[in-house]
C-alpha cells in the first residue's frame, strides 16, 4: 500500500495519506509534508524532537502536527524527515517523536506558510480498518 499521494490543487499543495492504523496515517502525513519541504531530497535522521499534542478531533491533531513541523523549521531550523507517533484515542493525546536534521544542511528547501482546514479530513474507511487523511497546505 502506498503511504501518500499528491493531488492537483490550483494554488496550494494537497496530499492524501494512507495507513492501516491512525498512528500510521499521521506518520505518513508527516512523510508527505517532509517531501514538500525538502522538494524530494532525502533528509537525514541526525536529531530528534519530542512533543505532545492533546485534545480535539482527528483533524485538529493533523492540523497541529503540520503546524508543529512548520514551527520547528521556522524557529529552530529543524527539518523533519519522519516521525514516530503513539496516539491514545481514549485520552485524546498524541506523543510525537520527530526525526530530522538541521535545515542549514540542505539547499533549496520549500516553505509552508500554514496548515489549513480546507478539504481536511481524517477517517477510517472501514475496509480492513484502513485510515485515510487529506490536507491542503498554504505554500
Amino acid at each position: 500500500m502506498k503511504k501518500y499521494e499528491f493531488l492537483p490543487h490550483t494554488a496550494e499543495m494537497k496530499f492524501r495519506a494512507f495507513g492501516k492504523t491512525l498512528n500510521e496515517v499521521f506518520e505518513n502525513s508527516v512523510l508527505a509534508i517532509s517531501e514538500i519541504l525538502s522538494r524530494g531530497v532525502k533528509i537525514k535522521n541526525k536529531k530528534k524532537k519530542t512533543i505532545a499534542i492533546e485534545g480535539g478531533t482527528n483533524e485538529n491533531f493533523l492540523y497541529n502536527l503540520i503546524d508543529e513541523i512548520i514551527y520547528l523549521l521556522d524557529s529552530e531550523s529543524f527539518i523533519v524527515s519522519k516521525t514516530k507517533i503513539k496516539f491514545n484515542e481514549k485520552i485524546r493525546r498524541m506523543e510525537v517523536v520527530f526525526y530530522g536534521d538541521d535545515a542549514k544542511n540542505y539547499e533549496n528547501l520549500d516553505y509552508i506558510k500554514s496548515a489549513t482546514y480546507a478539504e481536511m479530513y481524517v477517517k477510517n474507511l472501514g475496509k480492513n480498518k484502513r485510515w485515510e487523511a487529506q490536507a491542503v497546505v498554504d505554500v
